[in-house]
């Protein structure tokens, strides 16, 4: 108890020194008192070494006199475990802004409050998340209280998260506007380029944020189209997403560079170019696992392993981490009238680790009504489509068709044919061959495995999604990076285009108001796609003579019979007005499998730490059964629990 004290106390003397503080007319008497002046001391949290300055002053804004006080309280042991307790929402944001309040920055010995716009802000986008576990918005994090405005003169604790360019090389001014520098880019630079690029081209391009890494760096995504921002009625939306897995870098720069190349010639009016942006709305989300780029990077282009850096900072696999919706299919195709798409997600999938990666690229699907994507990966050079999982749970190499086969095989052969390596018919590349397929396979015949983005895509949504391996070398040397771009360039454009293919159109009630979520069937093909708000729809689909269906509830069955020619380019349009009916038909109520999920929606309401079906404990008291299940963290605390966190206190 004694060594306790006495390193409390060197803890307050090592942030101060002796000062005299004397009373008017005492200064010649020698009746000075001597206090304590604090001063600017180096950072020594654990929690908080991360933090964009190095330097902070005891006490605190919370009056903690010292760093061993402040490691003992229940505010920092919060900050410490909050990316635990809110499965990665809103980290590291929470604490780091926590961090501007426990050890807030100093210069030249005067501390500098955090600003309030930033506390206000993030208290808004994060107050849901604990909501969602029943814990109370911290006292700490009192915007008004302990936080200053920009007037006062404050500090944005966030700042390092924001992407903000490194220092780069000069390159010369006299440089083409069409010049793209083809280098292995960092996080920070990537940012920057997808910036630049769409102030450069911001009549058509914008960037956003489909959410946070494990680590809290933004999912960038660059967008392209005529109203960039905004879905537009009857305009398909396109996908593309790189770098799912850390070392598998080349799908990242081929989307940076991509990014640069369609502003480019859209400015110079390629013909192409122009009409690809004009009728679709595209995305390019360059890196979708930038804590497992970094790792990567570490070791360095020309490092061809398989290991480092693949998985996320939650050492997870993003390829396997989607819902596993494949099963299901199967379990279901021998149930008479069963839906084999928009499957729900089981709520047992919410029961294991969850990615934010994972949980943005699905709230990201449920909030744009996508048709086509593609996920580039690297170590191969072939064309997968769905499914990936096979049939046979025992087979790990078993052909494993979708009710879209035939269109799954078009789609993967408009990237192959394109791309002069992958259907070069006399070349055994990287580690398999696969020029007697014409450099496509169905996924789950090359590997079988569960958890996969394109199955989900295929299951769970509208989307058709290819998983493309760009390269034998995952992480290639830069010299090499111009000649896979070429190499790449055309396939990327033809599989855009690929998403004008099959039939569009609206559906409406007799007096033209959009019927949201009616669902588009095709005889012969178990497998339907609905309509989004505004009651447009897309079906992607090979040439061929088809029926088609529009239904919806309260609304009677329309059919038509359409014909798309083999020479078709673009969509055909196919509109449906449906009319109401009085009854409901007892065939087109069944909804066997739905009724099989609760009701409400998982990923909106997700709480991955709640304890699911515990019976309630018998006896004890009150207090003891109110206590939430986050409690326990602080357990240590034997006095000067976080009552403050109880919503009910």
């Amino acid at each position: 108890m004694v060594l306790r004290i006495l390193l409390l106390l060197s803890g307050l003397f090592r942030a101060t020194e002796l000062a005299p503080r004397c009373e008017p007319g005492q200064e010649t008497l020698g009746q000075c008192q001597t206090v304590q002046k604090a001063k600017c001391v180096d950072i020594s949290l654990s929690s908080c070494t991360d933090v964009a300055y190095t330097q902070t002053m005891y006490p605190n804004l919370l009056d903690q006199k010292s760093r061993q006080v402040i490691e003992y309280s229940s505010e920092y042991i919060l900050i410490s475990v909050l990316h635990n307790l809110l499965q990665g929402e809103c980290n590291p944001d929470l604490r780091l802004l926590g961090c501007s309040v426990l050890a807030p920055q100093c210069e030249k010995d005067k501390v500098i409050k955090p600003c309030r716009h930033i506390c206000e802000h993030l208290k808004k986008n994060c107050l849901p998340a604990f909501d969602a576990i029943d814990m109370a918005w911290p006292y700490f994090l009192d915007c008004d209280r302990f936080f200053a405005g920009e007037e006062e003169g404050c500090f944005d604790p966030l700042a390092k998260l924001r992407g903000e360019p490194e220092v780069e090389e000069d390159l010369p001014s006299d440089l083409p506007a069409t010049f793209i520098q083809f280098k292995h880019h960092s996080y920070s630079q990537m940012v920057s380029i997808l910036k630049k690029t769409a102030s450069r081209c911001s009549h058509i391009a914008t960037t956003y944020s489909i959410g946070r890494s494990f680590e809290g760096k933004d999912l960038f995504v660059i967008e392209f189209s005529t109203k960039p921002g905004r879905h537009e009625l009857l305009k398909p939306e396109f996908k593309y997403i790189g770098n799912m897995h850390g070392n598998e870098v080349v799908g990242k720069e081929l989307l940076i560079y991509l990014a640069q190349y369609l502003c480019s010639e859209y400015l110079l009016g390629n013909p192409r170019v122009q009409s690809l942006i004009n009728n679709t709305r595209i995305h390019l989300l360059p890196s979708l696992n930038p804590d497992g780029y970094e790792l990567a990077a570490e070791e360095g282009a020309g490092y061809n392993g398989w290991v480092i850096g693949r998985q996320t900072a939650q050492n997870l696999d993003l390829n396997r981490n989607f819902p596993d919706l494949t099963s299901e299919v199967y379990r279901r195709a021998g149930i008479r009238g069963a839906r084999l798409d928009h499957i729900p997600i089981p709520q047992s999938y919410w029961w294991g680790k969850v990615a934010p990666e994972t949980k943005a690229v699905m709230k990201w699907l449920r909030s744009i009504p996508f048709v086509l994507s593609a996920s580039l990966h690297g170590g191969e050079l072939v064309v997968t489509y769905p499914y990936d999982y096979s049939k046979h749970p025992l087979e790990e190499k078993m052909f494993s068709p979708t009710p879209d086969e035939k269109m799954f095989k078009i789609l993967a052969k408009a990237y192959a044919d394109a791309h002069p390596v992958i259907s070069d018919r006399s070349e055994i590349r990287c580690g398999g061959s696969f020029v007697r397929r014409g450099g496509i396979i169905n996924g789950a015949e090359w590997y079988s495995f569960t958890g996969g983005m394109a199955d989900f895509n295929y299951l769970h949504t509208n989307c058709f999604e290819i998983t493309v391996e760009v390269g034998c070398e995952k992480f290639p040397l830069e010299e090499e990076l111009f000649t896979i771009w070429h190499e790449n360039r055309d396939s990327l454009l033809n599989y855009m285009e690929m998403v004008h293919r099959g039939i569009k159109g609206i559906v409406s009630d007799k007096f033209g108001n959009p019927i949201k979520n009616a669902r588009i069937s095709v005889r012969g093909i178990q497998h339907d796609v609905t309509t989004a708000a505004d009651g447009d729809y897309w079906r992607l689909l090979p040439p061929g003579t088809y029926i088609i269906s529009a239904q919806a509830v309260g609304y009677s069955r329309v059919m038509k019979r359409v014909i798309l020619p083999a020479k078709m380019k673009r969509a055909g349009r196919v509109d449906f007005v449906l009319r109401p009916v009085e009854v409901w038909p007892n065939k087109l109520l069944r909804r066997p499998m739905e009724d099989a999920y609760d009701p409400y929606d998982p990923l909106e309401l997700f709480d991955p730490h709640a304890q699911h079906a515990q019976p309630e404990s018998q006896g004890g008291s009150a207090q003891v059964r109110e206590k939430p299940w986050w409690w326990s963290y602080f357990s240590s605390l034997d006095l000067h629990k976080p009552l403050w966190l109880l919503k009910k206190h």
